[in-house]
């Protein structure tokens, strides 16, 4: 015979609703409550009733989480946190990829209002851009990245702080003429990119418009004047797409002291670029990415990168989803991650 919640209940010395609690992650449940719980559950073999607890308090048992470029090895450590983490709380996950297209941002958004999920995380690349600015009533939703709103919560690291502590990091190792690969891509007929309520001017994602305003601040701190040759723009932050881009660079500028690249799958591209073009690094040329993703470790040489605490970034998300779903008035909030520098061989000489 199936168990059921009271089953659990009993044999953990809890209240059915405490059961309730552990299996719906919503309500912060004491971790050793959790586990004797949790034991119940599994020495019971239950099984919950999806369909009974969606009549019952309108809820699926599944979140979706949408992202911009799935291909991004960035994109993959996330989703698997987020999968991993989400199912301890009892949720599962419904993956899509946005490709920066507001058409699929609004399709999640209207599953959720039809109650096909609970919840939503996005990332979206630009909050003009994003039908989270003009869907009208939302329903639980967080966002993770880099748009600057106020509307729903968020969790994000400091971009131009970062930016700008990396941008320092090489200005210190003697570096005057850095490249800056991932920058807004600048229209034709512009002078270059400017600094405007602290982010870059011209087209481009959020990301790249305040890590770019951190480059140009440290570079002003230091007295170096920003070159917009030095300013490497493209559309897709992938390896081929850098790797071209700073060939192209190459053969038609002369070499710069550093390449700061905005992700370290770009960062990946321009190393395999540089080794193709038989300059070394770091002898010739230092090199820096950001992200700290797993593989940066193991490139030639080791990469120089900016990181932060993915595990913490992806539960805050979903400590502030859980809040949302429990409360749909409660006000938006934020939630910062710090950033570090991690120095390896990409940059030593």
């Amino acid at each position: 015979m199936r168990a059921t919640v009271k089953d659990v209940a009993k044999l953990a010395g809890v209240s059915p609703k405490t059961v309730s609690n552990v299996i719906n992650g919503v309500v912060f449940v004491r971790p050793e409550t959790r586990a004797r719980v949790e034991q119940a559950l599994a020495e019971l073999d239950y099984v919950p009733n999806m369909s009974a607890r969606g009549l019952r308090n309108g809820r699926s048992g599944m979140i979706a989480l949408a992202l911009p470029d799935l291909l991004r090895p960035y994109s993959a450590e996330v989703v698997h946190l987020v999968v991993e983490l989400a199912h301890e709380r009892g949720w599962g996950v419904q993956i899509e990829q946005t490709a920066a297209e507001p058409k699929r941002e609004f399709e999640l958004l209207s599953k959720a209002r039809a109650y096909l999920v609970d919840g939503l995380i996005l990332n979206p690349v630009n909050l003009d851009d994003s039908a989270v600015l003009t869907a009208g009533p939302l329903p639980p939703v967080v966002l993770i990245g880099d748009v600057d709103q106020d509307m729903v919560s968020q969790v994000a690291i400091d971009n131009h702080a970062a930016a700008r502590d990396m941008t320092r990091h090489l200005i210190a190792r003697g570096c005057r003429r850095i490249a800056a690969l991932g920058t807004p891509e600048i229209p034709r007929g512009s002078s270059g990119a400017g600094v405007l309520g602290g982010a870059a001017e011209g087209p481009g994602t959020a990301a790249s418009r305040l890590r770019t305003a951190g480059y140009h601040e440290a570079l002003a701190e230091a007295g170096i004047a920003a070159d917009p040759a030095l300013e490497l723009g493209l559309d897709r932050w992938r390896p081929e797409g850098a790797a071209k881009v700073v060939s192209k660079f190459l053969a038609e500028h002369e070499l710069p002291d550093a390449f700061f690249c905005f992700t370290d799958t770009m960062a990946s591209g321009a190393l395999s670029a540089l080794w193709a073009a038989g300059i070394g690094v770091p002898e010739q040329t230092l090199v820096a990415g950001f992200d700290n993703i797993a593989d940066s470790q193991y490139l030639i040489p080791p990469l120089t990168t900016v990181d932060f605490d993915r595990r913490a970034f992806v539960a805050a998300a979903l400590d502030l989803l859980a809040e949302r779903m429990a409360d749909k008035s409660a006000t938006p909030r934020r939630v910062m991650i710090p950033h570090r520098i991690i120095e390896r061989a990409s940059t030593q000489r």
